[in-house]
Order: structure tokens, then C-alpha cells, then sequence
């Protein structure tokens, strides 16, 4: 593939690695850069400073960090990012020698502090700053597992890379201005480590009797007299002082030569201290997306692996929990179960639409589309004719019918399942003139070709579905490289009548072209939404985001379905897999995001200056031309949105 980027082409030289893709020197090439002298004898890290135990250097959020990266020198994390925005980068931790307990390198403590402005401003550790563990699926840096805070700690092993993803979300309200912290990694003793998670039953209930104790003295404070409050107050802090210095938490105070948790001068001269830069500008992300991204969560796969019954109320909090959360990735996401012949059931909410909680879905700014059930989710009494139009009739008063649409077949391939469309739109069309269907197709029909070559056959569509489809959504596969293709799909479709073309990733296109497969470049990932921008595309869809193999169990192990590319349908993983109780982020979704950020910076910055100075702007960074020509490397990415930063600040 062509670097784009000028600058750092060291990517080029990558030695070819069976089904992955590298962010700079990852899986297993050493440039040779890094040699430390080995430390002879015991390790106290106590004693010792902890850079020469650990490497510790940073990456980008582009970067794919494996077990077998090799160390960089350690710079600064330096973040642009605007109000309502995420920023992510990577904190990369190799051990130097051994100094801790029986398989492992060693324990490490990751402190972090608030990012403060010099104008008072705060960035919360915990609210705006958090912090995952980077664990790899089938080899593949990809689960993003929360970490405490504002401590953690990890274990570290011999001769392996650990990453931490750094995120920091913007709140809309934020001052602008340049926010400032640091991050503290200290090397601990392995008697420490284990000193607070090995607690007996008796050192847990004493603990637990003196907390109680605390509470007890202080719960009704209200009715006493000034003296009381004062004594109770005296014996509650004696009580917790005493718990604080119990050999429980040494691992905490100063006398062991750590950190004092309330203090951060507290910190030793033996950490590693590692600075993080935000430059906070005026611009606010729009709180409803731009372009409209649709992705998919399977109904099904949450009822069989969480066990909860369709229809039940852990059903309807399931559903919720994965609506809400997938939400905050700039994502409308539907539920969806699919029928014979690639029929599928798409609906944004589980609920009937005059009820409440249908309203609060579909009324949410965060949400730029939704989908409605053309069947009824439940089976009931009344016909589904009847279900249908009391939905349409209903939603058609709301001042959010506008984000509507239907989504009824799953890449109609014969003429049959094309008639099928027809007569379920007429049927949806004349409760609702207004109302819009959506179809993804990557062919025409096989039975009936519309004319003499493939792609002419499937440019052809709009002329058998019209008028009773609005949103043409085609596979990006359809284009390979040929971006110039997209002229002649476009020209079929008649946007004063309000038709739409929107596009899609599955299967295809693959590798080198964007998508969002397992091992994959992590540009590779972040380019499906540059595509999407420069091809001029109104909306996109993805046709499920947790569609791994059937379990019965929230635990079990996650398995990608056969036949399809690993990581295809699945961009997020249940939590229960790695002991946690929400659900876990892919590096893949994180990517997902930032390039839909990148659509909110290059549409305002075509808002000032064009849309051709736009297209101009992506060339000349370097960071996209086309679907085999754009950046394998970070720098053009930050040199873009610099670029829009430095072009829109004053004008903004």
C-alpha cells in the first residue's frame, strides 16, 4: 500500500505478519532502537527508580500495540480536541527485569491527576479521563477492559508489551483553554500487591465492623447537640485513621515509600511521570450527529447469552443497556433479528411507540435515526395491520418522524424478495406518504437482469424499487477501488424526491481497503468514515455490532462466527468475559468514533471554505485519496484537524 504520509515511512519496512497489520513496529520487529543494562541481584522497587524497570513511551490511538512492541523513547501525550469530543491515546509498559512474584515481571501502580487549566478549568479523572487495559483477542490487540481510579494496578509479564488506552471526553460546557496532568507509574513490591487482595475473612469483617462503626457515629448527626457532633466526628476519624494505617493498605502511605493517595506530592521521586497535554477549543461537537451511522444489535444473541427471556423485564433493561451505551458513540443503533431469506426485523426501541420510553428514545439529539418494526416485536391479539398503522399514526404527530425509516430486507438478491420489498412499503406508504425505506444491496437480481453487466445491473435498482424506496444503501465492496463509480450510482438517484444514498461494510471490501476487521491497520479502520465523507455519503450502515457465536452464558469464552473475517459484526464485547459489569469497547468502535468526529471537523471546515477545499485539505495532509491510497501512519491525522483547528478558531 502507498504511505501517504511522508515523514515516517519505517511502516513500510514492517515484515509481512499472517492476517495483522502493525501500527508502527508492532508483532515482533525490533528496530534495535532500545538496549538497557541488565540490573544485577535482587530488585527493592522501593529502592530503585522505576524507569529502569519499565520502558514506558506512548502511542497513538491508531497504533495496533501487541505483546511484542518494542520501546520508544518517552514523550508527552499532547491531545486537540473539541468540546463534546473523545480523544484516546496509548500508554505502552514493557518490564526491563524481573522483581516480582512467581510468573509474573512485576506490579505496577498507574496514578493519574485531574488535567487542570490555568484559568481553573478541570478535566475529572474517572468523569473526562479514564483508563482500559488493552487485551487481545486471537492475538489482536482489541478489548478495552476499564481499569480503577484514580489508582490501578497491573500485573506485568516477562518480556510482553501492556497497553493502557488513555481516554479523555470533552463535556460540551468546558472552558477552552490548554488542560495539564500527569500520569505517575511506579514499580510496587509483590508482597503489596497481594497484602489487599488476599484479605483473610477476619481481616474483611474487621474492617467491615469498623466502618460500620464510622457510619453508626456519624448517620444521625443531625439531632444532636454541637458537643455530641464534635465527639462523634473525633471517634469516627480515629476509627478511620486506624483502618487507613492497618497493614491492609500500606501499600497506600508514605512510610513505604509510595503514595500518599490524598496527596500527589505524596509521589516519589521513583516513578515514572509521564505528562498529559489537552489543548480544549471552542468548537462543540453537533450533539446529533451529522451523517447518520445506523449499526446493529442482535436481539437474540443477548437473549441466549444473558438468559433473559424475550419480553421480560431483565429483557427490556438488557435491550436498554446496550442502546444507551452504544449511543455514546455518535451510533443510532436498532435491534435486529433476521428471517427466511435475509428478511430482517429492524426497531430502535423494544417499546410500542406511544409509550413513554419510545418518546425518550427517539426524542434523544444524541440519536440521528431510527428505525421502526414494520412486524410487531411481540406477538399480540390485534393483526399486524393494525399494530403497523396505530405505530405510523402515532410517530407521524412527533416532531421526531423525521429520523424514521424502515429497514425490511437484508440484500435482496432475486426478484421475489425485490416484490416482497414493494408490498410492504406500498402497504407502510399509505399510512405514511412521507415515511422512508431503506434496502442494502450489492447486486441486482440474478433472475432478471436489468441490463448487460454486473455494475450496470446494480446501479439499476432505483428504476425496480421506486417509489417505494428513499435510501439506497450499497456496499462499499460494489466500488473497490474505483472510486470514480460512485458518480454513476449517484446520477441513478433522484434526491428531490428525497432519495438517499448511503452505504455500508460486511464481509467487504477487504484488505487493503477500509474496513473494520480484526487486524487491520488501526488508519484502516478510522478510513471507513473518511471514505464515507470524501464519496459524499448521507448515511451508513453496519449490519451488527455483537454478533459473535451463540452462548448460553454471560462468562463463556467469545468465539467470531465461522465464515465470516474475525471481528466482522462484532465491535463490542459482553463484560462478564473479563470479570466486568458493563459492556467492553473494541479498539475497533473507538476508531469507529474518532472517524466520525473527523466528519463533524471536515464539515466545518467545508462550512467556512467549501467542500472542495475540503477534499483539498484531506489530499494534502496525506490522510485520505482513495481506498488503497491513504495514511498507514498517525502524524497526518493530527496535522489535519491542527489544520482545521488553527483555519476555524478565530472564525468560529
Amino acid at each position: 500500500m502507498e504511505n501517504t504520509a511522508g515523514g515516517n515511512t519505517q511502516v513500510d519496512d514492517v515484515p509481512p505478519v499472517e492476517g495483522v497489520a502493525g501500527g508502527g513496529t508492532a508483532y515482533g520487529w525490533n528496530d534495535g532502537g532500545f538496549h538497557s543494562n541488565p540490573i544485577r541481584g535482587t530488585v527493592d522497587p522501593t529502592k530503585v527508580p522505576s524507569s529502569e524497570l519499565l520502558h514506558v513511551w506512548c502511542m497513538p490511538s491508531t497504533s495496533n500495540v501487541g505483546q511484542q512492541e518494542m520501546p520508544r523513547s518517552l514523550e508527552c501525550i499532547n491531545l486537540l480536541a473539541a468540546r463534546n469530543e473523545r480523544e484516546s491515546a496509548q500508554i505502552a509498559i514493557r518490564p526491563k527485569v524481573t522483581w516480582g512474584g512467581p510468573g509474573i515481571a512485576g506490579v505496577v501502580q498507574v496514578h493519574c491527576t485531574d488535567l487542570c487549566s490555568s484559568s481553573g478549568g478541570r478535566l475529572v479523572v474517572g468523569e473526562s479521563l479514564t483508563l482500559r487495559r488493552v487485551v487481545s483477542m486471537l492475538g489482536v490487540p482489541d478489548a478495552l477492559v476499564p481499569l480503577d481510579l484514580p489508582s490501578t494496578q497491573l500485573n506485568l509479564l516477562p518480556g510482553e508489551t501492556t497497553a493502557i488506552w488513555v481516554s479523555i471526553d470533552v463535556p460540551a460546557g468546558q472552558p477552552p483553554g490548554q488542560y495539564e496532568g500527569e500520569l505517575f507509574i511506579t514499580a510496587l513490591k509483590a508482597d503489596t500487591e497481594s497484602s489487599a487482595k488476599c484479605l483473610t475473612k477476619a481481616e474483611k469483617h474487621e474492617i467491615y465492623r469498623a466502618l460500620t462503626g464510622c457510619l453508626d457515629a456519624v448517620e444521625h448527626i443531625d439531632i444532636q447537640t454541637q458537643e455530641e457532633v464534635v465527639q462523634r466526628v473525633k471517634m469516627a476519624t480515629s476509627d478511620l485513621k486506624r483502618i487507613l494505617v492497618s497493614p491492609t493498605f500500606s501499600e497506600y502511605s508514605l512510610e513505604n515509600g509510595l503514595v500518599d493517595m490524598m496527596d500527589e506530592d505524596g509521589f516519589t521521586n521513583l516513578s515514572v511521570r509521564l505528562k498529559i497535554s489537552v489543548t480544549v477549543w471552542d468548537f462543540t461537537l453537533p450533539t446529533t450527529p451529522s451523517l447518520p451511522a445506523v449499526f446493529g444489535i442482535s436481539e437474540t444473541v443477548i437473549e441466549d447469552r444473558y438468559g433473559v427471556q424475550h419480553g421480560t423485564d431483565e429483557w427490556y433493561e438488557a435491550l436498554d443497556q446496550h442502546f444507551s451505551w452504544l449511543l455514546q458513540y455518535r451510533i443510532s443503533p436498532f435491534f435486529c433479528r433476521w428471517a427466511d431469506g435475509m428478511r430482517v426485523l429492524a426497531y430502535t426501541s423494544p417499546w410500542s411507540a406511544d409509550h413513554p420510553k419510545s418518546d425518550e428514545y427517539y426524542s434523544d439529539p444524541r440519536l440521528a435515526a431510527y428505525a421502526v418494526p414494520y412486524d410487531p416485536v411481540f406477538s399480540s391479539g390485534d393483526s399486524a395491520k393494525d399494530i403497523l398503522r396505530k405505530e405510523i399514526e402515532t410517530l407521524k404527530t412527533r416532531t421526531h418522524w423525521k429520523k424514521a425509516y424502515f429497514y425490511l430486507w437484508d440484500e435482496p438478491l432475486i426478484l421475489e424478495q425485490y416484490d416482497s420489498i414493494r408490498k410492504m412499503s406500498s402497504e407502510i406508504r399509505s399510512y405514511a406518504l412521507d415515511a422512508r425505506v431503506l434496502t442494502t444491496y450489492y447486486s441486482g437480481p440474478s433472475d432478471a437482469p436489468l441490463a448487460a453487466s454486473t455494475f450496470e445491473n446494480f446501479i439499476k435498482v432505483p428504476k425496480l424499487l421506486r417509489p417505494h424506496n428513499q435510501i439506497y444503501c450499497t456496499s462499499e465492496w460494489v466500488l473497490g477501488n474505483r472510486e470514480d463509480l460512485v458518480k454513476d450510482i449517484t446520477a441513478e438517484l433522484q434526491p428531490e424526491m428525497g432519495e438517499e444514498w448511503w452505504t455500508y461494510v460486511c464481509l467487504g471490501p477487504t484488505d487493503p481497503h477500509p474496513n473494520w476487521h480484526l487486524g487491520m491497520r488501526g488508519t484502516q479502520h478510522r478510513a471507513v468514515m473518511w471514505r464515507v465523507w470524501k464519496e459524499g455519503g448521507t448515511g451508513f450502515l453496519y449490519w451488527g455490532s455483537n454478533c459473535y457465536e451463540k452462548a448460553t452464558v454471560a462468562g463463556a469464552e467469545i468465539r467470531f462466527r465461522r465464515g465470516l473475517p474475525p471481528g466482522d459484526g462484532v465491535l463490542f464485547y459482553p463484560g462478564e468475559v473479563f470479570s466486568s459489569k458493563q459492556l467492553i469497547a473494541s479498539v475497533r468502535l473507538e476508531r469507529i468514533l474518532s472517524g466520525l468526529q473527523d466528519i463533524e471537523y471536515l464539515n466545518l471546515y467545508t462550512s467556512k471554505y467549501g467542500r472542495d477545499q475540503g477534499l483539498a485539505l484531506l489530499e494534502k495532509t496525506g490522510v485520505y485519496l482513495g481506498p488503497e491510497r491513504y495514511t498507514l501512519d498517525h502524524m497526518p491525522i493530527d496535522l489535519m484537524r491542527a489544520e482545521i483547528f488553527n483555519a476555524c478558531r478565530s472564525s468560529h
